[in-house]
């Protein structure tokens, strides 16, 4: 298993090569099965793969599972659209501790007349056995800042990613994001002295992870 590397494959297929119990956590923001199109941005990204139904999940979540070591987190992101359908896909395997809610601190598009600005998305955080948290209990409402989707049309804050990261793992474990868009896993493992594997199906997200790891690598050796 080859570490610290994004891996231009459907994840679905690279979990299959995986070991059983060989990931510390897994932290991922899958498709959320709802033909996301920002319209934030005049310059488009390109759309996202496998973003038009869930049939993925199932097979997804189980993978998941039989990767993770024992006494692990996992957390898997997704948005009020489909979270029960994530929900109950997650739970078949994993104990669902909590859904955190992630605070985006401005609102985004949508409908302007007839509905409220969405400012949120949901995070769905389990356990696989009973590992703790570090450094004690924590809100479950996380206020970070919302990128602006530069890198990629659903790019979270890595500000935000390097928290649960801390939370859930100690330096030099193994992080696995089946999904890893624009490399903010990647980033985040790499200043906090954790590994990571990544898979991204999209060969232009590929390259731009892989140009933003190479950036924050020159500043940290």
């Amino acid at each position: 298993m080859e570490l610290n590397k994004i891996h231009n494959i459907d994840c679905l297929d690279f979990m299959k090569g995986m070991a059983e119990n060989s990931v510390d956590l897994i932290l991922t923001d899958p498709p959320y099965g709802m033909s996301f199109q920002s319209n934030y941005r005049q310059v488009k990204h390109e759309k996202i793969v496998n973003d038009t139904n869930l049939e993925w999940l199932p097979e997804f979540i189980e993978s998941s599972h039989r990767i993770l070591k024992d006494d692990r987190h996992a957390y898997f992101f997704c948005s009020f659209h489909n979270v029960d359908i994530f929900k109950q896909a997650i739970q078949k395997h994993f104990e669902v501790k909590n859904i955190l809610v992630w605070a985006k601190n401005n609102t985004g598009m949508g409908d302007l007349e007839g509905d409220y600005a969405p400012q949120y998305e949901f995070i769905i955080y389990t356990r696989k056995g009973n590992r703790k948290l570090n450094d004690g209990r924590a809100s479950n409402i996380l206020s970070y800042n919302r990128t602006g989707n530069i890198n990629h049309p659903t790019e979270k804050p890595l500000d935000l990613f390097s928290f649960l990261i801390r939370k859930s793992t100690q330096e030099s474990e193994i992080v696995f994001d089946g999904f890893i868009g624009g490399g903010t896993t990647a980033l985040a493992c790499k200043m906090l002295k954790r590994n990571y594997i990544g898979c991204e199906i999209s060969p232009e997200y590929c390259k731009i992870a892989e140009e933003r790891i190479n950036s924050i690598s020159n500043t940290l050796f």
